[in-house]
């Protein structure tokens, strides 16, 4: 597992194939990092479903509204919804969209983020300040490579626990 340098600002995602450790990027994206955090402390990222895995692109989830498997999962539906919050407004920074940065997910509104987010597989520059990103991977790449891909995948993965590293 990764050095953790700041516990309030560390996502642990487990996943069916291991764990992975997401450093977010507070001084970048302040609001997008803080939306992940809330619904991470209120379990809600529990159980949601990876609903769009395109190879050699990347692994979009949190659609806490449609994408629990545990829940309320509905295939045709998932990554349509988001959180009962307010949406979050663009964060655009300089960061790329490296192999391993996490970018929130929105609809064609670049200020329409909310609670679904994804994790790029590749460098994928053509998405630069057009998705914010807010985080990074640290530690479980190879666990997201393991995800199954479809749009949707026949047999979704899912995140198994998102908490922040502090509570932990």
């Amino acid at each position: 597992m990764a050095e953790i340098k700041d516990p309030e600002n560390t996502i642990i995602v487990d996943l069916e194939h291991g764990q992975v450790v997401i450093e977010l990027l507070p001084e970048i994206a302040p609001k997008h990092a803080e939306r992940m955090k809330e619904l991470a402390r209120a379990g809600a990222y529990d159980g949601v479903v990876f609903h769009r895995v395109i190879d050699g692109f990347m692994a979009q989830t949190g659609d806490v509204q449609f994408g629990n498997r545990t829940k309320d999962y509905e295939p045709r539906r998932a990554g349509t919804g988001g959180s009962d919050l307010p949406n979050v407004p663009a964060e655009f920074s300089g960061i790329p969209h490296d192999r391993g940065t996490i970018g929130a997910a929105r609809a064609m509104d670049p200020n329409s983020a909310n609670s679904q987010f994804f994790i790029n597989f590749a460098d994928n520059h053509f998405l630069n300040r057009q998705y914010t990103v807010y985080g990074r991977v640290i530690s479980g790449m190879e666990a997201v490579d393991k995800i199954a891909r479809g749009e949707p995948p026949m047999e979704p993965d899912h995140m198994v626990s998102v908490k922040v590293a502090a509570d932990v």
